[in-house]
């Protein structure tokens, strides 16, 4: 998984960039199918904002979180991209199922 990370309107630090790699690892432990994942830091006056787009085969999931504190909005941002992870997972899942049985009518 290649991970990019940049800044609008702010100088995206290591302590930052760390941050965030550790939140966004999150993913792989449930979903290994990620390809490409682009992270977006802005700051605006009172206003942090966070964004993901995480590239997976067949579908591309693009989050959004704010906050007052950069670092809430980096974990608000990784627990709703996790849960869209997961049921994105749940739903490509194949689950092997019997076939119906035969209903054998009786002819008298």
């Amino acid at each position: 998984m290649s991970l990019s990370i940049s800044g609008r309107h702010l100088e995206v630090t290591p302590a930052i960039r760390e941050y965030v790699l550790n939140k966004i690892s999150r993913i792989t432990r449930h979903f290994d199918s990620v390809i490409d994942t682009q992270v977006m830091l802005s700051i605006e006056r009172l206003k942090h904002t966070a964004e993901v787009t995480v590239h997976m085969r067949g579908k591309d999931i693009h989050c959004a979180a704010s906050d007052e504190n950069l670092y809430a909005a980096i974990d608000l941002l990784a627990d709703k991209i996790d849960r869209q992870v997961i049921k994105h997972k749940t739903k490509t899942q194949t689950y092997a199922h019997e076939p119906p049985k035969r209903q054998v009518l009786a002819t008298e």
